[in-house]
């Protein structure tokens, strides 16, 4: 089991930026992003490995950067300019070959 604390949402203004960090309870191999907003699926925002290989969905790249502490075994979401759009709840995940875990998720508001 991983557990996944994650914090840093809130409400901020379109352009503005927030920072989203995520601490796993153990080392894994792949961490990263999901958002869903009501009646929507969960999407991908953006995924990175132990190696630092990274995945952005198209409508953050150039906006929104992951990154990673290995030894803090913490991920980080720095999400900038951010648009109306990008309002959701935002879901900590994480990987191994074996198993998939979500964190408890945090909100993101963007406001006009």
């Amino acid at each position: 089991q991983v557990q996944l604390v994650e914090s840093g949402g809130g409400l901020v203004q379109a352009g503005g930026s927030l920072r989203l960090s995520c601490a796993a309870s153990r080392s894994i191999f792949k961490m990263g992003w999901y958002r869903q907003v009501p009646g929507k699926q969960r999407e991908l925002v953006a995924t990175i490995t132990s190696g630092g290989t990274t995945n952005y969905a198209d409508s953050v790249k150039g906006r929104f950067t992951i990154s990673r502490d290995n030894a803090k075994i913490t991920v980080y979401l720095q999400m900038n300019s951010l648009k109306t759009e990008d309002t959701a709840v935002y879901y900590c995940n994480a990987q191994d070959f074996a198993s998939g875990y979500w964190g408890q998720g945090t909100q993101v508001t963007v406001s006009s």
